[in-house]
């Protein structure tokens, strides 16, 4: 706060010496004097008029602007990288064409550089196969009675897989004739057409282009889990990678078996319908988790579907037990799925990561509730279960919460004492447009504090410095975590005491030196999280800062690298003998060059898990009291 604090007076004391200075001078209002940078420009430069405007056909401005259309760009080493952005809207076509009805098998095949894409619906009608994939707001998703249930209703998907790839070939089958194009960087290359004997369907074959995507690859592991998520959702289409089949026959109910595994109080209640699918149990981990999704889409921060999804389950639960009990004690341990269709949904960003509806709640609520209550009638043996298990939360959120009056005292002492916060001016939670850009930097004491605070963008960006190695927090229980003052201030910080319905940032991130002892307080940090709050990272809130290792310069060039590979090649591009600076420490790495790396080429890599059951086991392992086990691991395992 009190950085804010310094960064508002700064701008106050400018505003008003820029005021007295207009004051003292009138004559300078109607001619002020640019800036030194400015009037070192050439005056063609200054000059805006008519011949300054410019018109981008769509497949230009897309390549111009491509986070616009697929968000960040990357180089693969991340799911939501935009290469597979752009295989996701093709599989996204060959979907919906399974929902409306038409086609069980979607054929993916991919090598480092390239995707195919076979899907076996109805094709794109011929006459327009080059329209649909070059041109924007051209396309059948807008018409509700050829595609009732579709996540892209811009018209975009496939011109932005065309403009951003070298290489673009789209070939439509339909009705024993068919039609092929081929582009170049959104340019139409050539055209073919002719009769076939091939099955009816729509196959894509695309290159990134590398100028847009350097260094890129395609990782299987994204690709597949993806995958897996069309079938869930799916039940009865079968996908195809590199000629592996992904499919599921119970839907939703595959997907929590296998995301839980055998984890469950009591056997996982399923329902299914044809605008709405749910699933949920309870286990023995704290908090609630849940997945959700809108026509396919993967909503990782929920939305109107999933709030209405937990207030049904309790209002159920209260209905059968002629109860009204705390909603925290009955949703703790909880494991839930839910998957919705809309015909006209509403997100709240471009990712689609929330939904925004708000007309589908009262109704949503209500089926819920009335179809958990009817199930927990006819199945009084798991009500029994449910009904125990409502009465162990409700008595430890009764112990927690005398710990937490107790903290919160200790809180506000520490505060004043201990300003380790350095905050920014937006959240998550305020509902601006810069909410969903906003991170906070949980560092390794003030040593790496001092750089990033320094650099760092205080509108989004905030920074919590560490004290030092924090506890170990495995085995530990939930009110010892809450009376440690060190991570009690990590959740007051966060605002995820209660829950991540206020979480303050888009992103946390895990920003440690890349020596032993910070690789130890960065596992220690992910125990905590794991641990105690995993949503966080089942939400993909959670990430890890990846800052360079070696600094390569001589008198012309400096360059950055993030491994050992980068650094012999920056060696090999600057030639003779560079000087080379091993950064041990986030403190090593100046203010001035720091900034880069934190800024609109930050690297993050997102902590992911793919099978919650696994979660226990990991942490028992590395984290609990098995160290001569440990220490003959990492003693068989050294490089």
């Amino acid at each position: 706060m009190s950085e804010i604090c310094r960064d508002v007076r700064s701008q106050r004391t400018a505003t008003l010496q820029q005021h007295r200075y207009s004051v003292i001078h009138p004559q300078l209002l109607d001619n002020p004097p640019r800036p030194d940078h400015v009037r070192a420009m050439p005056e063609a430069a200054h000059t805006y008029d008519e011949s300054k405007v410019k018109t981008l056909s769509s497949l230009e401005h897309i390549r111009l602007r491509p986070g616009m259309y697929i968000g960040r760009m990357g180089n693969g080493s991340h799911a939501d990288d935009g290469i597979y952005i752009l295989l996701k809207e093709v599989i996204d076509n060959g979907v919906d064409e399974h929902i409306m009805g038409y086609g069980k098998k979607i054929v993916v095949d991919i090598n480092e550089h390239m995707a195919r894409i076979r899907d076996y619906g109805r094709g794109i009608p011929l006459g327009k196969l080059v329209e649909c994939v070059s041109q924007i707001n051209t396309g059948a998703k807008f018409n509700t009675e050829v595609f009732q249930f579709s996540v892209g209703l811009n018209g975009v998907g496939t011109k932005a897989i065309n403009a951003l790839s070298e290489h673009f070939e789209v070939k439509s089958i339909r009705d024993g004739a068919y039609r092929q194009a081929v582009f170049r960087q959104g340019d139409l290359i050539t055209e073919d057409e002719g009769e076939t004997d091939e099955p009816n369907g729509t196959e894509v074959s695309f290159i990134p282009a590398t100028d847009l995507f350097p260094k890129y690859r395609f990782e299987e592991k994204f690709i597949r889990r993806r995958l897996w998520n069309y079938a869930y959702l799916n039940s009865g289409l079968s996908l195809y990678l590199n000629g592996d089949r992904i499919y599921s026959r119970n839907g939703l109910y595959d997907l929590l078996s296998e995301k839980i595994e055998g984890d469950t109080i009591y056997d996982i209640i399923h329902h299914r319908e044809p605008m709405l699918e749910f699933a949920f149990c309870h286990t023995s981990s704290y908090g609630e988790t849940y997945y959700s999704f809108v026509n396919g889409q993967y909503t990782n921060d929920g939305g109107t579907h999933q709030s209405a999804f937990r207030e049904g389950i309790l209002k159920g639960i209260n209905e059968y037990a002629r109860k009204n009990f705390n909603g925290d004690d009955v949703r703790n341990g909880i494991f839930g799925v839910i998957a919705i269709k809309l015909k006209e949904p509403i997100f709240e960003s471009q990712t689609k990561n929330k939904l925004g509806n708000t007309e589908v709640r009262s109704e949503l609520v209500t089926k819920v509730k009335d179809i958990i209550a009817k199930f927990l009638f006819q199945n009084t043996d798991t009500a029994d279960i449910i009904l125990e298990k409502i009465a162990q939360n409700e008595k430890v959120r009764k112990e927690i919460q005398a710990v937490k009056k107790a903290s919160k005292e200790k809180a506000k002492k520490l505060s004043i004492k201990i300003p380790k916060l350095k905050d920014c001016r937006y959240h998550l939670n305020d509902k601006s447009d810069q909410g969903g850009r906003t991170m906070i930097f949980l560092t390794e004491g003030e040593s790496a504090a001092g750089s990033m605070v320094s650099s760092r963008d205080v509108m989004t960006q905030a920074i919590f410095a560490l004290k030092g190695k924090p506890l170990n927090c495995y085995g530990k229980k939930r009110d010892l975590i809450i009376s440690n003052d060190e991570f009690y201030c990590v959740m007051k910080a966060l605002n995820i005491e209660d829950g991540l319905d206020g979480l303050r940032y888009g992103k946390v991130v895990i920003a440690t030196d890349a020596d032993d002892d910070g690789m130890h307080i960065r596992n220690l940090l992910l125990t905590f999280f794991l641990y105690y709050f995993e949503q966080l990272i089942l939400s993909e809130h959670l990430f890890i800062l990846e800052t360079p290792l070696y600094r390569v310069r001589n008198k012309n060039k400096t360059l950055y690298c993030f491994d050992d590979d980068d650094r012999e090649s920056a060696i090999a591009e600057l030639g003779g003998k560079p000087e080379i600076t091993r950064f041990k420490g986030l403190g090593e790495i100046s203010p001035n060059e720091f900034g880069q790396f934190i800024g609109d080429d930050i690297r993050l890599t997102a902590v992911t898990v793919d099978k919650v059951s696994e979660v226990p086991e990991i942490l028992r392992f590395f984290m609990g009291q098995n160290t001569p086990q440990r220490r003959e691991y990492i003693m068989s395992n050294l490089i």
